[in-house]
């Protein structure tokens, strides 16, 4: 899902006056893409807030510490993201 599309490419589509639909299906995959990996992120974050806290119960040490890890480094890229929204 992690798909990487260039400006560049981006722009030769929308250049293209008789490829309209071309850059249009670009675009909304660009859109659909961003979409569903906030949406996999948010789930993500929710599921390792689960699983710390069962961690947090069994005191599995290492488990924690795993999980929390991973949960850093999500809301890292998560408010990377927002911090780039704004700017735009």
């Amino acid at each position: 899902m992690d798909k990487y599309y260039s400006y560049t490419d981006f722009l030769k589509a929308v250049g293209h006056y008789q490829h309209a639909n071309e850059s249009e299906k670009l675009l909304n995959d660009i859109y659909l893409d961003l979409f569903l990996n906030r949406m996999q992120r948010l789930q993500r974050i929710e599921q390792l807030k689960d699983l710390i806290d069962s961690a947090l119960d069994e005191r599995n040490e290492e488990a924690f510490y795993e999980y929390t890890k991973e949960l850093s480094e999500l809301q890292e890229t998560q408010e990377m993201e927002e911090t780039q929204e704004s700017v735009m």
